[in-house]
């Protein structure tokens, strides 16, 4: 009998490749679109610097054949939830280091790292750290992540995260100006993740307010939760 795929995790709604400002990444964006059966492909870079949003647009574009898998709360999981994933299309493993060191997760790993091999899926992981500097409790694990076709995330200039900015506003139905960008990436922490955060607040101030993501929005959202520049 074949084992029952779990269901898949949600995935956040933007997280698309045609929102994502790729910048210094255009390799890394042409390898995950290109859609190769069979390879391993491994993301790493600071945190909030797009790799979970590379991992979700993988599977938003398959998405009755993927499997987007957050191991950062790993606590709440067991090993076992990897069973039959390698039968998928796509499985896009985010924070894979958070249990590099723990020996069922990485008997679990190998296994499905065989699986996808035989059955030529993709499996795409995000980590911190590139794999040759992880430590892996497998060595047979290691090995095999360690031929992984690498690539480093780069971070955004200024124009690019305008960019960014501005087109998550637009996949929410929001106009943000050059001018409102720029307040808020001048007051909050400058990484996509808390940008995209801010992004849904100032979409509910803007529903509630029924007023346009302006400046005076802005300022007024700010001033009701402290960011920590």
């Amino acid at each position: 009998m074949t084992r029952q795929i779990p269901l898949p995790l949600a995935i956040a709604p933007h997280a698309r490749f045609d929102t994502f400002v790729a910048g210094a990444n255009d390799a890394v964006v042409a390898r995950l679109t290109a859609r190769v059966a069979g390879e391993v492909i491994w993301l790493w870079g600071a945190s909030g610097i797009g790799k979970t949003h590379l991992l979700q647009a993988a599977c938003a574009a398959e998405p009755e054949r993927a499997m987007y898998l957050p191991l950062d709360a790993s606590g709440g999981l067991n090993p076992s939830v990897l069973d039959g994933l390698g039968e998928l299309a796509v499985i896009a493993i985010d924070d894979l280091d958070v249990v590099a060191a723990e020996p069922a997760w990485n008997q679990a790993l190998f296994a499905l790292y065989n699986q996808q091999q035989d059955l030529g899926g993709r499996l795409i992981i995000a980590a911190s750290s590139p794999p040759n500097a992880i430590d892996f409790d497998l060595l047979d694990l290691a090995s095999r992540l360690r031929a992984s076709i690498v690539y480093r995330l780069e971070p955004l200039d200024d124009i690019g995260l305008l960019q960014a900015l501005q087109r998550q506003a637009e996949a929410r139905g929001l106009e943000l100006s050059e001018a409102a960008g720029r307040y808020l990436l001048s007051r909050v922490r400058r990484e996509m993740g808390g940008l995209a955060t801010w992004l849904e607040q100032l979409d509910r101030a803007a529903l509630a307010s029924q007023r346009k993501l302006t400046v005076p929005l802005i300022r007024e959202a700010l001033s009701q939760r402290v960011q920590v520049l």
